[in-house]
Order: C-alpha cells, then structure tokens, then sequence
C-alpha cells in the first residue's frame, strides 16, 4: 500500500489538474477512503500509511465535488475524528488529521454531522491562548473551525456553548501578544469564525453581548496603517458592518415630503428587487478596482429573441385623425415666404458680425468668460482658439481646454484663492478692482447673501425690490454669462409651477455660470478611506459623546429648524431643482442628509441640489448622503460632486467646480421598513460621504450631484441671439404637462434663400433630424449636451449654416419639465419612469410622451419620418459617452438564438454615426456602444422609434456623469509630471472629469457627426457634396478619411 501511495503522490504532485480528475472518475476518492478506514481500524493503526494517504485526500478532496458525501458514506468522517483525538498530543499526526478534516467539512452537509459528533469541542481542545508552539497546527484548527461554522447548525450551536465570547477572547490575547505579527493567518481564522457565526440574528446578538463591536473596532483601528495586517483588517470590517444595528431611516415615511394629485391611479415602479449583493458579506472593497470593473454588463437573459417583437411594425396607437392637430408644429412645411419674414420681423437689426460673436459652444471656443482683469494670461491662451471653428478642432484632434491644460496642469479653480479672506491672494496682494470693490462692499453681501438669500429673490417679492437688487449686484459686478440673463430669468422663474410653489430662486441659476479654463482630473480614491469612514460611523455608535444629532433642516417638519446664533451650518433647497428632505448634525463639523425621493414616488433618492451656508473656512465638512439606492456609483471610481459659491461668482468666477475628498460610496446600516415594502425584506441604503473645505467664511454655497440645468433656464435668451435673416428658429409649446408647465418645441433651419419656387421647395422638403433630452430630471448632463447642441445650430460656424441648409432640427430639450422643477431624479409627477411610457402613452397621464410621439408619427404619416432620432441621457455607472441602438442580428446573435438569422434584411447603417462620433468626439468611445434590445427596454424611446416607427438610427446617446477614461481626455504622465502635489488633487491618472464644457462640445460633435452622415449617405445631393468639399478645403481637408465611401 505504501508504495501505491508513493506512486500517486508523485504522479499528481506534477502536471495539471486532470490526472486528478481522471483518478476521481474512476472511482480513486472511494479507494482512498475505504484504505483510510481499513487501516485506522487495525488494532495499530501504521501511521505511515495513514499520514501520505491524508496528504492524498487532502489533495483529492479539493477536487472532489462530492467528496464529503462519500466520506460520509464510508463512515471516513468517524475515523478521521477518532484519530484525531487519539493524537492531541502528537503534533505531526494530528496536524494531518485536521488537513482530511479541513476537506470534509468544506461540505455544508459533512461539515453539518462533524459538528454534531463533537468535532468543534474537539477543535477548542486544540487552540489554545497565545503560544509560539505548534502554530501550524494550530492555525490548521482555526480553518477547520470556519469551514464547519459554515453550517447554520454549528453556528447555533456555538452561540448556545458560549464560543462568541471564547472566540472574542483568543482574537484579543493572540492580537494583544503577537506583537511582531507573526501569526496573522491565525488571527484572521479566529474572526473567519466569527464572521460565519454571526449571519445569524442570534450570533450578532450574542456578538453585541460580547462587547464584539468595541473589541473589533480597537482591533482595527490599531492596525489601520499597518499593511501586513490587511487580512485582519478586513474580516473585522465585514463583521463590523453586519453587527451593526439595523434600523429604518430618520424619516416619517418612505414617500416623497412633495406629494401631487394627479388623475388616474398612480402606477408607480415597483421597489428595486434585492440582489444576492444586498446580502451577502460585504468584500474587501478596498482594493482599487480596475478603471472598467465598474462597467454593468448587459444580462443576456434580458435580451428580446422573440424576431416577431423584434421586427419593425410601424402603425399607430390612436386614431388616424389625431395626428392633424401636428401639422401646426410643423409650420415649416407650408408657410410662404412673406409669412416666414412677418413671423420673425424686420425690426431687428442683427449685423453680421454681432452674428459672429457666437461661437461653437465646445472646448474649443473662446465664450465670453466672466473673468476678473487680472486674468489676462488665462485670457491670452483663450485668444489663441478664439475663432477656431469645429472643423479646424476635429482635424488637430484635441480640443482647446485641452491644449491649455498642457500648458496649465488641471487644478481646482477655487485653490489659489485665500481662505480667510476676500480680495487676495496667496500671497496677500489686492487681486483687483472688482475684488476690491468686493471688499468693500462686505457689509451689504453678507446681509444679501448670508442671512437670507431668498428674502431679496422671492417671487412674492415687489418686482421693483426684486429688480433693484439686481440692478445692484449688475453695477457693481457688471460680468456676462454667454446666453443668460438674469433679469430674463426673474421673469421666466416667477411663471415656473412646482409642486410647493417655490418662493426662491438659486443663486447660481439667477447669476449664471461659465465652464472653468482648465478640466478636473479624475479624484484619486485614498488608500483606506472607505475603512477609515466606516470606523468613524462605528465610532458614532459604540462612542457617543461627541454625538450631536440634532435635526437642523427638514421639509417635514413646519417649523423653522434652524437657529442663525448657532455654530452649525444652514441648510436650504426649496427651489428649481433643488433635492434636500433633512439634514442632521451629527457632530462639529459632519452632517448626516437625506435627499427626496420622486414626487409621488418612494424611491429614486439620487439626484441633490442644495444651498448650505454658515461656515467657516479652511474647516473640513463631511456630509453624509445616507439614503443613497443605487449598490454602486462613479463616486468610487473618481467622480466629485459640484460646488458653486456666490463670493467667488461675484469676484469674476461664476463656475460650477468639482470638489469634495474623501469621496466613497457604500452599503450602510439603514434599510427600509418591511411595511415599507408590503411585507418583503427591506431594501439597503447606501451612503455617499465626501468632505468639503469651503473657500471663504460665511459664504453662500451650492452643492450638486452633477452640474444643475433648471427648466427655467436658456431658451429664450438663445433665441433673441438669433438673427432671424438667417435662421429660422421657432419656439412653440409641444404640450402642457400635468403641473401647468409648457414643453418646449424647438424648430431649427435655415431660411430659404429668397422667395423663388425652387428655394421654397427646397426649404420644405429638407430631411428631419429629431433630437430630445431630459426625459429623466436627474440627469443634467443631457441638458448640457442638449445646450451644446442648440447653441452650435444656430451659430455661424459654417458646419452649422451647412446643417441648417439641409436638415430641419425637431428638438424637444426637456421632455419632463415637472420632474426638472421639482428635483425629482427620474420620475414624472405619476411617480413613473416617462421613458418606459412610450408604448402606450396616455395625453392625459404622459402628456410630454404622448405628443412627442405624435409628433414622430405625424412625420411619418407624411413620409418625413427622421433620419436620425436621438434620446439624450445621462449615465451613473459608466465613463465617456456612447451610443445604445437597435438590432435584430446583433440581439439574436447575443442571445445565442441564431435560427433564422441568415434570412434576416437589417440595415446596418446603424453603426455609421457611432462609427463617425468615435473618430470626431474626444469624449465619445465606440466600445460602450450597444445595439442589443432588450426586454426591459421595450417601451423605452429608443426601441418604440425604431420598432412602430420603422427609424433604423434611434439611438440613445449616454453621457457620464463621472468622465472620460480613454481618447484625448485622458491625463497622460506628462501632466502628472508638470503637477504639483497641490494642483494634482490627487489624480488617479485615469482621465478627466466632465465639466459643462466638454459636455456642450459633445453636443455638438453630435451635430457634426450628423452632416457626415449626410456625406456619407448615397442619397446625399451633389449641392451638398460640392458645398461640403469646398468648406473642407478651406479646412485643409481635415475630414477628407471620413467621407471616403
């Protein structure tokens, strides 16, 4: 026997792992055991037969699905304990009776009759308090202990015995002794134990008894910096976490604090299912994922394969007489030339180069930046692409925020101000004449801005107050912001219905904001951070003296919470977009906060928008966002939230910054109450903790998830910068929503040339492009994408004339105004999802929908369906910006599902305008492109257009809230290099951070990407083509690859 144990040692000590394989499919782990059995039954049993065949099983066993059950069935498991209780005092034989032991039990069912036949009382014989002796052995036991407490049964059988407490005490007398860390795997076996113990309700409260929580948390935080006790740190983490004491957030009720009566019965989306992740441990998430380890990955078994529902059924869903109410939206297509001049007027002049002094909104225009005089080097790199057109951009291949950036490493724009003062700078000097003027006028800005803001924005206010203030503020701060006007925006606010009938106006949407010079680098995640917070929120528990809790702001209650005397800060968010339901001093300097879910919703808390004030500067704040649904989010790969600050806006630098440190996101101890969720298991909450240093004292400020468009905001001051000879734009109502808000329409093209037939003609039977964005209210980015695209249209870049000239734009910028206005992040005034309404819209439920589509329809009644419908989105859980389309191959092929594939017709033009963003955009990346249906996605824009509509290019076009991890927005080493430690902000090397800039340029890359298409398209004119290659020339062919057919 000992030499055919010789012999299979030495063949599966080499190899791979098919020769064990093969000897288990022929029965070898029956063999082994049986041997096992035979011979320790002897009156003396050989130990040099039992000790290679142990190191046998042990081998073997791993392999061995079925190995425990087997072992069971041959009485192994018996032998085996039997042995080893013969052998306690025998180190070497007993060591190798825990190694066959440490295999059964990796069976919850072996593991199971173990514990029942003693084997955990045996393994408590065998660890023993702190000892340099026999710690292999030792170690062994602990493992063996874990893999058998992995078994329900044996875990409440160690809470009955008393083992919590035992096994707290060996943790504490090995962590206190092993003062050198030299049996850290031996410690972590102890807490291995424990973590499986306490899955069960009865092993966390026997845990808690224990003093469990304060005894882990010294544990952890005395060995938080030390590397080499890392697989200590992290089982206490997770034990930690799951012994914390649940409880329901601090609020009245689940639902939103904004409730609306709308008709019909709501129909709101069911609760997010819980996943196996809400449940399970919590893994070390420490460690730094890799930059495309956040990316969600489509669930094939979501996909359509039903061809018949894939396949295009244009029809309607109304009756065909409805669609005539459209034809008065589509003026373009029967009004005579007289009519168009009459319609826009011949008494105003617009002058060719007042035309001009709209650039390209793109990283490459010079935008009138309201910067103060001493900036004019910053103004001298602006000049240098003052009047770089797109074309010119796309052929150097990088934008102008990005050369500058090269020349000026990314940093924060708030950094070189002085925190303690206005008016200087670093090193102490007046900065400027505004500045100064700034200065001086200290008194009256910390009355209008610090005490109450929205006493002198009030729309009750007297018009005549309201006007003066601004008429001051204009004076003495006479900086523009391109395409605003506050005076337009007081107007327009005072006719925004929201559901609580704001009173307040934001500042930062009343004074405007302009994109900094320089783009944010991606945030460096600090090693350990979301370990140190976790142990801060342990601490709260276990150590409450510091704990203040005390309620400071809350839409619940009616009462005025806050107290002006006091030292902590001020909190408020009662207008356009605004998301902020509670906040709660927890202690000095951390705030805990609660965001709003939907109107009519219980869910959704994403999106928050909100004005603090009251601090002081150079101090560090964290604010807590606990009610947090989403299980991930860009927070942890990078992305910063936005800040906006009312004295740096009036010291020239009215900008929206990316700030915050010590940014993570993770699962916390809330969960919602099971009557919350009609008697299923409560969902978990996550939090979203970031600390902010504010830049000066008592200042106004504004903190956002993403840069804040409101609906109030931007198209009525773009139109009056049209110039009607020109560009024929038209601002209509698409519909009236549920809260009493109009849904713009917005029609862009070029004027006919002049009156003649042949002109006219050409003017009505342009092709369609329809645009439309923000159907979900949180994602801002689109808007800005939206705001890129539009001022680009009607500009005078000769990209946009040529566009105009041949397309009509059909573009609906915000698609759920309600949801805009009232800081919702996805949902209607219903409390539904309004792209998941576009089956089967009703007008008077889904309004914005329901007209949208016949609109669409009403196109194609007429054959003028688009060439191109595109649905602008914001996305939280990926980089860069890409396109989602539709494809029946491509689904069926996904799906594996590919009978009858071959017979399919598809036009794969699909892929060409992806295929042209790829090599035109910087920010866009064809990689995240998917052209998969989905059954989900059914009743989404995208899907409906392209199936009822018979649309073959209806895309979904995704921005990320985060940034770019690829292309020329990557931050390469060089600039990392030319960095200080301060101007780096810690970048992770992986990319930029979107700002408003980039994102505007996208849009119109997205328009440009349109006109290709065009030229590529064998429809397109030679009128067109001839025009095109003339411009293209002139640009020194810097498109000339993407036209070859």
């Amino acid at each position: 026997i000992l030499t055919i144990l010789k012999v299979l040692g030495d063949l599966l000590s080499v190899g791979t792992d098919r020769r064990i394989h093969y000897m288990i499919s022929k029965g070898g782990s029956e063999a082994l055991l049986q041997t096992l059995v035979d011979t320790a039954r002897t009156a003396s049993p050989d130990y040099d037969i039992l000790l290679p065949l142990f190191r046998l099983l042990a081998k073997v066993g791993l392999r061995d699905k079925k190995f425990g059950q087997k072992a069971l069935e041959l009485e192994a498991l018996d032998v085996t304990l039997i042995l080893a209780r013969k052998n306690l005092c025998d180190s070497q034989n007993l060591l190798h009776c825990l190694w066959a032991l440490r295999v059964f039990a990796s069976s919850v069912t072996t593991g199971a009759m173990l514990g029942i036949n003693g084997a955990m009382e045996l393994i408590f014989e065998i660890v023993t308090p702190y000892t340099r002796k026999h710690t292999r052995t030792i170690r062994v036991a602990t493992e063996v202990l874990a893999a058998l407490l992995k078994s329900k049964s044996n875990s409440r059988r160690a809470v009955n015995r008393g083992y919590v407490t035992s096994l707290l005490r060996l943790h504490q007398d090995w962590h206190s002794r092993d003062t050198a860390n030299t049996y850290v795997l031996i410690r972590r076996g102890f807490l291995l134990c424990l973590k499986h113990i306490v899955t069960l309700r009865s092993g966390r409260e026997a845990f808690l008894a224990a003093q469990g929580m304060e005894i882990l948390f010294s544990t952890a935080q005395s060995c938080l910096d030390d590397r080499s006790m890392e697989p200590v740190i992290s089982e206490a983490l997770q034990i930690l976490r799951r012994c914390y004491p649940k409880s329901p957030l601090p609020l009245v009720t689940a639902s939103s604090a904004y409730a609306f009566p709308v008709p019909g019965s709501i129909t709101s989306e069911p609760p997010r299912d819980l996943t196996e992740e809400d449940f399970e441990d919590d893994a070390d998430e420490e460690v730094d994922r890799g930059s495309n380890s956040e990316d969600v990955k489509e669930e094939d078994d979501d996909l359509e394969t039903d061809v018949d529902k894939l396949s295009s059924k244009p029809g309607l869903d109304r009756p065909e007489e409805e669609l005539v109410q459209y034809e008065a939206m589509c003026c373009e297509l029967s009004c005579s030339f007289e009519e168009l001049e009459s319609q826009f007027g011949d008494n105003v002049n617009f002058g060719e180069a007042q035309c001009t002094n709209h650039h390209i909104p793109t990283a490459a225009t010079s935008k009138q930046h309201c910067l103060s005089k001493d900036q004019s080097s910053r103004g001298q790199e602006r000049e240098e692409t003052a009047q770089t057109s797109l074309l010119h951009m796309v052929k150097t291949g990088r934008s102008a925020v990005h050369l500058a950036s090269r020349k000026r490493p990314v940093m924060n724009p708030y950094q070189n101000v002085q925190s303690n003062a206005l008016g200087r700078d670093s090193s102490g000097n007046e900065i400027c004449n505004t500045q100064a003027s700034l200065k001086e006028d200290a008194g009256d800005l910390d009355a209008i801005f610090c005490s109450r803001l929205s006493a002198f924005f009030s729309n009750s206010a007297r018009p005549r107050e309201t006007a003066a203030v601004i008429d001051k503020l204009l004076q003495t701060h006479p900086e523009r912001v391109p395409f605003h006007d506050p005076y337009l925006y007081t107007a327009k606010a005072g006719r925004t219905m929201s559901v609580v009938d704001f009173k307040t106006m934001a500042f930062p949407d009343l004074w405007g904001h302009c994109a900094p010079l320089s783009a944010q680098s991606m945030l460096e995640r600090k090693r350990g951070v979301q370990r140190i917070k976790i142990l801060e929120d342990v601490r709260r528990l276990i150590q409450p003296s510091d704990v203040i809790n005390k309620v400071i702001f809350s839409l619940d209650e009616p009462w005025p919470l806050q107290d002006t005397a006091s030292n902590c800060l001020r909190f408020f968010s009662q207008f356009e977009s605004g998301n902020l339901r509670k906040a709660i001093q927890v202690r000095e300097f951390e705030y805990d906060l609660l965001v709003n879910a939907d109107v009519n919703s219980t869910q959704h808390q994403q999106w928050f928008y909100f004005e603090v004030s009251g601090m002081r500067a150079a101090v560090p704040y964290r604010f807590n966002i606990i009610n947090c649904e989403k299980p991930n989010s860009q927070f942890n790969y990078g992305m910063q939230p936005t800040l906006y600050s009312v004295k740096e806006a009036l010291l020239g630098r009215p900008t929206w910054i990316r700030t915050g440190h010590e940014i993570c996101y993770y699962r916390n101890h809330y969960r919602q109450s099971a009557a919350a969720t009609g008697g299923a298991s409560g969902k978990c909450y996550y939090n979203l903790t970031f600390v902010v240093t504010f830049p000066h004292n008592e200042d106004v400020c504004y903190l956002a998830y993403h840069y804040p468009y409101t609906y109030t905001t931007h198209l009525d001051i773009l139109e009056k910068s049209v110039n009607p000879k020109q560009v024929y734009f038209r601002q209509e109502v698409l519909c009236q929503t549920l809260g009493g808000n109009l849904c713009p329409l917005v029609t862009i093209t070029a004027m006919p040339e002049s009156s003649s037939t042949d002109h006219l003609e050409q003017f009505r039977h342009r092709p369609y492009q329809v645009i439309t964005a923000r159907v979900h209210p949180g994602e801002s980015n689109a808007s800005w994408v939206m705001k890129g695209a539009l001022e680009f249209l009607v500009s005078s870049d000769p990209v946009a004339r040529l566009l105009r000239e041949n397309f009509i734009f059909k573009i609906i910028p915000m698609l759920n105004p309600d949801g805009v206005i009232n800081g919702n992040h996805r949902c209607s005034l219903r409390g539904e999802d309004l792209n998941r309404q576009w089956l089967s819209p009703q007008a008077h439920l889904q309004p914005t929908i329901y007209h949208a589509k016949g609109l669409l329809y009403y196109l194609g009644s007429i054959g003028r369906s688009p060439v191109v419908f595109c649905d602008f989105h914001g996305h939280s859980q990926k980089k860069n910006v890409f396109l989602y389309g539709c494809s029946i191959k491509e689904t069926l092929w996904q799906a594996e599902c590919t009978v009858g594939t071959s017979t399919l017709l598809e036009d794969i033009s699909y892929r060409t305008l992806p295929k042209i963003l790829d090599k035109l955009a910087p920010a866009f990346t064809m990689s995240s492109c998917s052209f998969l249906v989905e059954k989900s996605r059914a009743s989404t824009a995208r899907v409906v257009v392209w199936r009822e509509m018979g649309v073959s290019r209806s895309y979904t076009m995704e921005s990320s809230y985060c940034g770019c991890n690829q292309g020329p927005y990557q931050v390469c080493e060089a600039w990392l290099l030319a960095m200080t430690k301060n101007e780096r902000g810690s970048p992770n090397g992986t990319g930029l951070q979107f700002g408003t800039r980039e994102l505007e340029e996208m849009g119109a890359m997205f328009c440009l990407g349109l006109l290709i298409l065009e030229l590529k398209s064998a429809s397109c004119s030679h009128q067109l083509l001839t025009r095109a290659a003339t411009l293209l020339n002139a640009e020194e062919g810097a498109l000339d690859h993407h036209l070859q057919r």
